[in-house]
């Protein structure tokens, strides 16, 4: 069922066609007035800049809305009401295959992507005077990418074995405590089936894999050779001005790991901002989550590092680049 991409409340309709797919009116949202889902009118391109901006709107309007029937003004529309109710097990059931269907070809193709960002930074030094696609590079490639899916098939089925166990934690503990009451359910997670959980997390990892594209592409260049005779910071000969300097000094490619940064630190709180999008819980519980996630990720990620690495560096950069 369609909700606001406002305040996440049932609507029965996003928008009405009239004549053409071109001449639609959108819905306005029967309790906060606001147009039920905006996102209906804006192309893929838009959708996909404010995914990487983590905004809340695009992800209700893909996990919930994108697909929906509209209100059709001319034509067939008694039709459509006699036949709702007896048809909506047989909707409900296909969204649910083509949802999935949607996470594997999503899932590939960020995999794919995951694992030649991956192989660029275990392989920075590439000889430019012989052809890079030899059979030894798609040999480490193809290590690579069977690396990055068994992290994210346990990352993901962590997530959503931890996801139900939250679950099941809050109901129980809200029937306690409201015991004889009638418990209001509000719409997202009347709505919440399983298969959101790894679309939302594929989804967040939009915004660091752009970030880390981005490093793939245009490198950071090398820092230079620090000053041996730079005075100490408990020497008391430091100026105000030299202290701000050590300060800014703390963010040199030297002294941080931009990547390691972008794929745990932000792509832990972008997943942890699309779950909460879904799972309509306290941050609180969110961060659990993302951290039971990060931990059988790791484990996962010392059991491949053997076999992905070819020798003992490359090891050592895999579960560095792959561990929180």
């Amino acid at each position: 069922m369609p909700i606001c991409t406002t305040c996440t409340y049932f609507t029965p309709y996003l928008y009405t066609v009239y004549q053409s797919a071109n001449n639609l009116r959108l819905e306005q949202c029967s309790k906060c007035q606001s147009f039920a889902d905006p996102y209906v009118e804006h192309d893929s391109l838009t959708l996909l800049l404010d995914l990487i901006l983590l905004k809340r709107g695009v992800y209700r309007h893909l996990l919930y809305n994108r697909g929906t029937e509209p209100r059709r003004a001319l034509g067939g529309g008694g039709d459509q009401k006699e036949n709702g109710a007896t048809s909506t097990e047989v909707l409900n059931s296909n969204r649910e295959k083509e949802r999935w269907l949607h996470i594997l070809k999503l899932g590939g193709t960020l995999v794919l992507l995951d694992a030649f960002i991956r192989w660029s930074y275990l392989n920075p030094d590439q000889p430019t005077g012989i052809s890079p696609w030899t059979k030894n590079t798609f040999d480490s490639i193809f290590r690579v990418f069977l690396g990055c899916f068994a992290e994210t098939l346990a990352f993901h089925s962590s997530i959503m074995a931890t996801c139900w166990v939250v679950q099941t934690f809050i109901e129980w503990a809200q029937k306690l405590r409201q015991r004889g009451a009638p418990q209001l359910e509000s719409d997202i997670k009347r709505e919440f089936r399983f298969s959101l959980i790894p679309l939302t997390l594929f989804y967040s990892s939009l915004t660091k894999l752009f970030l880390l594209f981005l490093l793939t592409i245009w490198r950071p260049t090398s820092t230079p050779t620090q000053n041996p005779t730079t005075p100490s910071l408990w020497d008391g000969t430091m100026t105000p001005s030299q202290y701000l300097t050590r300060a800014y000094e703390i963010l040199d490619d030297d002294k941080i790991d931009r990547e390691w940064v972008i794929r745990n630190v932000l792509g832990g709180m972008s997943a942890g901002f699309g779950l909460r999008v879904i799972l309509d819980t306290h941050p609180i519980f969110t961060s659990i989550i993302i951290l039971v996630g990060w931990k059988l990720k790791t484990v996962v990620s010392g059991l491949v590092s053997s076999w992905v690495g070819g020798d003992d560096m490359a090891r050592e950069a895999w579960r560095a680049y792959s561990i929180p």
